[in-house]
């Protein structure tokens, strides 16, 4: 008994103080999931496990992958909301705003920048633009976050398909500071005017026409989600507040665990739609479940025992978590690029679609190989020291005007 208490408590610290650990692996696998999507509408690589007479066959999770962005965008409610959630336990006075938005500004936009020029100018010098109309509207939504709003500048972008989320984000963080506010004073009627605005939303969209292509992933569509990532905050600390036992972290064991049929249902269900109209309708109708299940999944991981919480937080869930923006922002369009110029060899001329089954092992490997090697690449060489240094003259400037 002693050895499992032992392996139950060993190096546990509670979530209200520290960075959550397992929040790592969850994020870890919805970006590898996502990517593994995007790879796969390259390649057609059917994947499944065979052991002797036994396979499992990982296509649902793979065709329905997409679904997993919106496990992301609940992640990242549940971040931003972590430190609030802290304040209610032990108050401090609210963070600054214009800092909050320094912050975000220097953490994602020099990035997004970057990614958004090297795009604009394989796009400019191969002529992918078909008007000049399409070009300038393609380029002035995406330097405004704006792109999401227009159908050419979206689904018809040269300017990599990924990176709407992004925009979806920094939507969501010029309301964040109020929601914030309201959910730390009245986090019931918040949290229920998110979730009814949502589900109101989803609804009238749903109800009102066939095709929801341009209105499903629009920031109203995702408000629940951010709502159950900050509730998340909230239960996480609650209970961490609490000193779990090794009893109380072997039951948060057991529930994490049992969630991942649960999960693995939706993910069934999603992939099982058919037809373009189908599948994003089923995505918009199955998001509330797969958020509110990757929600439960968050809380009680956070206060699971060290068996669990080294399986989700370990050396590669850490190092995936930390160059996933990266990763995120270069994969889809990096695995275009790779079948556009036939940087993986074949004899034949359609590889993805004929079958051929080594190239396509060999693309899906290079993809991931490729992408996370450049994620980490742009992550310390570019994205940190960037960010340390607009940081350092943020702070010199907010001194200099205190001082003022």
């Amino acid at each position: 008994m002693k050895v499992l208490e032992r392996w139950l408590d060993d190096a546990y610290t509670p979530p209200d103080t520290r960075r959550v650990d397992t929040c790592d692996g969850l994020r870890a696998i919805a970006i590898l999931i996502v990517a593994w999507y995007h790879i796969w509408q390259q390649s057609w690589l059917y994947p499944g496990l065979t052991i002797g007479d036994w396979h499992f066959s990982f296509d649902p999770l793979v065709r329905s992958g997409y679904m997993w962005v919106d496990v992301m965008i609940l992640i990242s409610g549940f971040c931003l909301y972590l430190p609030w959630a802290r304040m209610r336990w032990d108050p401090k006075p609210y963070p600054n705003t214009a800092d909050f938005y320094a912050k975000r500004l220097i953490r994602i936009h020099p990035s997004y920048l970057l990614c958004v020029l090297v795009m604009m100018i394989v796009a400019l010098t191969t002529g992918a633009y078909y008007t000049p109309a399409h070009r300038n509207l393609d380029i002035a939504t995406h330097l405004t976050y704006t792109h999401t709003f227009f159908y050419d500048s979206y689904y018809a972008s040269n300017l990599g398909g990924a990176l709407w989320t992004v925009v979806i984000e920094m939507q969501f963080y010029v309301i964040f500071p109020l929601l914030a506010r309201a959910f730390l004073r009245m986090p019931v009627p918040t949290f229920a005017f998110m979730f009814i605005a949502a589900l109101g939303y989803r609804g009238a969209v749903g109800a009102s026409m066939d095709d929801v292509t341009m209105y499903f992933n629009q920031l109203p569509a995702f408000l629940d989600t951010f709502a159950l990532g900050m509730l998340a905050a909230e239960a996480a600390v609650y209970l961490s507040r609490r000193r779990p036992n090794p009893v109380t972290r072997v039951l948060c064991s057991a529930l994490t665990v049992a969630l991942i049929p649960l999960i693995w249902d939706v993910v069934r269900r999603q992939a099982s739609m058919s037809g373009t109209a189908m599948i994003r309708m089923g995505q918009m109708n199955n998001r509330l479940a797969i958020s509110a299940l990757t929600a439960l999944f968050l809380v009680f991981s956070a206060n699971a025992g060290l068996i669990v919480r080294r399986i989700l937080s370990n050396p590669v869930t850490r190092f995936v978590s930390a160059v996933s923006f990266q990763f995120y922002m270069w994969h889809q369009t990096l695995a275009v690029w790779l079948l556009k110029y036939r940087v993986i060899p074949s004899e034949l001329e359609h590889p993805n679609y004929d079958g051929d089954l080594a190239w396509q092992r060999l693309f899906t490997l290079a993809c991931f190989g490729l992408g996370l090697g450049l994620a980490a690449l742009l992550t310390y060489g570019f994205e940190r020291p960037v960010a340390k240094r607009l940081t350092a003259l943020w702070q010199k400037f907010r001194s200099r005007k205190v001082r003022a």
